[in-house]
């Protein structure tokens, strides 16, 4: 078996558990990878401020320690110094805010740590209950975004069936011209075309010196897709969506709920041990 030198790991339904909490068998397990010299990386759609104290947590605050945010648009120690970074341009968000204004969609633009809300009418945005660690400045109008900013990437967050539908009458424009997807049942996301979560793993590994081959990716949900079809290993979640363990090349038997990278770790990283 090909030796793995890298673990990425996705949030939400994956290292978490329904609770948002990391369970002991995981915990456990990151730090026996990370003794052995593998790196282990967060690799998710959140910025570091929306995880809290997971990387504490997780004895991956050292100066080596990196993580992949805003699903591959920045690369970062977890010092939060940048390695590297992909956003949004200003005429990108305002274009996206139009289309999806236009289907009465909430429309949430991210910078850094800071979300700049635009509710629809008569539908506020469901952002603060799924990310309650960021800080939300709810906005007008357009007009009243900031300039000079980073606007990292666009999110939709309403009721599933709600959304589900509003993906159906969207341009096709918003899909051949920009990533985009849903990274949760009530989450859609928008981020600037080439930027994805195997992106900003393969620029992190190009930084590392670490082959494509000695990484293992395991996540649950469509935008955790191109890191495992990316991944030399890529682990699909019991509880992943179907389209992800299709993608996959090992499904784990046990969910979030149940330490599911407890299992892939042991089993593909440490050897069973």
């Amino acid at each position: 078996m090909t030796e793995i030198k890298l673990v990425a790991l996705d949030l939400d339904n994956t290292l978490f558990d329904d609770e948002k909490k990391v369970s002991k068998a995981n915990r456990e397990a990151i730090k026996r990878a990370t003794e052995s010299g593998v790196k282990v990386v967060i690799t998710t759609g959140r910025p570091l401020k929306a995880i809290g104290d997971l990387l504490e947590e997780l004895d991956l605050n050292h100066p080596m320690d990196y993580s992949v945010t805003f699903n591959g648009g920045l690369i970062q120690r977890n010092d939060g110094h940048i390695l590297a970074q992909q956003a949004l341009s200003r005429h990108e968000v305002e274009s996206i805010y139009q289309q999806l204004s236009a289907l009465g969609l909430p429309v949430d633009i991210l910078s850094e740590g800071t979300v700049y809300s635009l509710p629809a009418p008569g539908r506020p945005s469901r952002y603060p209950e799924a990310n309650p660690l960021l800080t939300f400045k709810t906005l007008e109008q357009l007009a009243d975004l900031p300039e000079g900013i980073i606007y990292n990437k666009i999110v939709i967050v309403t009721d599933k069936d709600f959304l589900d539908a509003k993906i159906k009458e969207m341009p096709e424009l918003i899909f051949s011209n920009f990533e985009a997807f849903k990274s949760r049942e009530i989450i859609f996301e928008i981020m600037p075309k080439g930027v994805h979560k195997a992106s900003g793993l393969a620029k992190l590994c190009d930084l590392l010196g670490i082959d494509r081959e000695n990484v293992m990716a395991v996540g649950d949900e469509e935008n955790d897709l191109t890191m495992i079809d990316w991944a030399g290993l890529g682990v699909a979640m019991k509880n992943a969506a179907p389209i992800v363990k299709e993608t996959a090349n090992v499904v784990t038997s046990k969910d979030n709920n149940h330490s599911g990278v407890a299992e892939a770790i042991e089993k593909y990283v440490l050897g069973g041990e």
